[in-house]
């Protein structure tokens, strides 16, 4: 995987959890989810606004994760996000997640997504505005202004 210039972190919850007292497979999928929600808010991108979903709004269409050693109740850890590619429709997003203290490697992921258009049910293009907020931020860490890209002006700045 890649230079990744996105994290943010989590705590491992009691209710994430299994019998076995470590994080439950399935719990990584939110775990991804926050990520996913905090690198496009760190670009000014609000997932759940409903303005915004009229340009822009994901399914996910493929997960593939690796998991690599446990975590446990308590744990805090890093989630880094990069998008790794921009296609027509789709975005290709990488995961890596560490132990917060350690920086013992937890799991690493890919996840695809479409941008869908929930009202006709169909994938449609991702925003050229977007494609270049994403590009400019994956180059330089620099998050571009929503306002300079008329394709974005549903958006809302975190």
């Amino acid at each position: 995987m890649g230079e990744f210039r996105f994290s943010t972190q989590l705590r491992v919850r009691w209710s994430e959890c299994d019998a076995q007292d470590i994080v439950f497979y399935g719990s990584y999928m939110d775990f991804l989810d926050v990520g996913q929600g905090a690198y496009y808010r760190n670009l000014g991108i609000m997932m759940y606004d409903a303005q915004g979903r009229k340009a822009f709004d994901t399914a996910t269409v493929k997960a593939t994760l690796e998991y690599v050693s446990p975590a446990r109740v308590d744990d805090v850890l890093d989630i880094s996000v990069r998008m790794a590619r921009i296609g027509t429709t789709s975005l290709t997003s990488e995961y890596e997640i560490r132990h917060s203290e350690s920086r013992t490697e937890i799991m690493r992921a890919e996840l695809i997504h479409v941008n869908y258009d929930s009202d006709i049910g169909e994938k449609r293009p991702v925003p050229d505005g977007l494609r270049e907020v994403i590009e400019t931020f994956e180059a330089t860490g620099v998050a571009a202004p929503l306002d300079r890209f008329a394709d974005l002006s549903g958006f809302t700045r975190a």
